[in-house]
């Protein structure tokens, strides 16, 4: 497969980050006796996962986890269960999150011992949403590596639509193939026909792919355009892609 010039990390499990990025003493010592409650009975974490940030706030650990995100799965992976009754709990925890506690629940996907088919269910929740958090977390690892290549390519044009960094999503330098350089292609030429810049980092994409000769061509093609915006953005767009 052609690069893209874009790679992924793997995750650090949630215990590991906070290890690295430690919570304050109280936030700490908070989180040990949630963690204990919940594997002791697993119903606790209904209200414990809504008062994670609360208690150990929302700082970013590093690119993947933020606090609140790491303690919430921490305590996910606290609970005693696998299976269907796990896959019950977490749906619960979703459906009547906020949006930061279902971020945590995607987050913790790879880590969980959930059936496929319920961890994507949560993914696809999320991607038909219009919440841009939840589109990016929602194509983490977990759902990079696991949706069909179609729902693949549609949220990665997603992605773009709603101006979430490519750099922020998983799978592109193992998933891109010359169906989505087309897709963003097609999309390219259609922000240039309306006089309007392309996203800079669909670039890389679109050149690693033969998409590239098709849209070099359309681009200059609308170099010669009746209206100024169309030109001028043209013009732009060729440039970004020598």
């Amino acid at each position: 497969m052609a690069s893209t010039g874009m790679s992924d990390s793997a995750p650090l499990d949630p215990r590991t980050a906070l290890a690295l990025h430690p919570l304050d003493p109280a936030g700490r010592a908070w989180l040990d006796e949630a963690e204990a409650r919940v594997a002791a009975r697993f119903t606790a974490v209904r209200a414990l996962f809504p008062a994670v940030r609360r208690h150990c706030g929302r700082d970013r650990l590093d690119e993947h986890w933020t606090a609140d995100e790491a303690a919430r799965a921490v305590l996910l992976l606290a609970l005693p269960l696998d299976g269907p009754p796990l896959a019950s709990e977490l749906t619960g925890l979703f459906r009547h999150g906020d949006p930061a506690e279902q971020r945590a629940v995607l987050r913790a996907l790879p880590f969980l011992d959930v059936s496929e088919e319920a961890a994507l269910g949560f993914v696809r929740e999320a991607l038909r949403g219009n919440d841009s958090t939840l589109i990016e977390a929602a194509l983490g690892p977990y759902g990079a590596a696991r949706l069909p290549e179609a729902e693949y390519r549609q949220a990665v044009l997603k992605c773009v639509f709603y101006e979430i960094a490519l750099d922020r999503i998983a799978g592109l330098d193992t998933r891109a193939d010359d169906e989505l350089a087309r897709m963003l292609a097609d999309f390219a030429h259609e922000r240039v026909a309306a006089g309007r810049d392309v996203p800079p980092d669909i670039w890389p994409v679109v050149r690693a792919f033969p998409a590239l000769a098709t849209l070099t061509e359309k681009l200059a093609a609308e170099t010669r355009a009746a209206t100024p915006d169309r030109r001028e953005a043209a013009v732009r767009a060729l440039k970004a892609l020598q």
